[in-house]
């Protein structure tokens, strides 16, 4: 089944991506409690995995630059019902990497949990350090941005809401 990576940018997609992040980060996997939604948050563009034949948002991350040229890249997740092969998750990856590519990323990072540290490494990632986050093994991992080149996607304003931010 293919799927639609993009950025979300109509309130219906900016919703569906904070519900699924909610489902699994906060009532599947238990990371956080209450919410998942930080002060990264208002700086990030989400992107969002879609049916293109229901609209259905089935996987979602998000992209963010905390200072000129570095990227980084959180939450990345996909529904329950879609988690079968890796196609949503690898299609998300692509998709951040290369929008922040596009938009002068010289270098983007992601802390990965420790069970998907393989896959990520399979898509041309280093782990340069191993932490612990919200008390789960993690690694912060750097892409090799030569497999994921700039496409010509434009910058959009930062999307427009008021997360109310959360700790682990």
């Amino acid at each position: 089944m293919p799927y639609h990576f993009k950025l979300a940018t109509s309130p219906k997609e900016i919703a569906a991506y904070f519900a699924l992040r909610h489902t699994i980060f906060t009532e599947e996997q238990s990371v956080f409690q209450g919410s998942d939604v930080d002060d990264l948050d208002a700086i990030a563009y989400p992107i969002v995995a879609i049916v293109p034949e229901t609209h259905q948002v089935v996987g979602v991350v998000r992209i963010y630059e905390t200072s000129p040229g570095i990227w980084y890249g959180g939450r990345l997740g996909t529904h329950p019902d879609y988690r079968r092969g890796w196609q949503i998750g690898k299609g998300l990856i692509d998709k951040a990497v290369t929008t922040a590519n596009t938009w002068g990323c010289h270098q983007f990072f992601a802390t990965v949990q420790l069970q998907n540290v393989r896959f990520f490494q399979r898509l041309h990632w280093q782990s340069l350090q191993e932490l612990t986050l919200c008390n789960r093994p993690h690694h912060l991992m750097e892409a090799e941005l030569d497999f994921y080149p700039p496409g010509n996607e434009p910058r959009p304003a930062l999307p427009i809401w008021k997360p109310e931010a959360q700790a682990c």
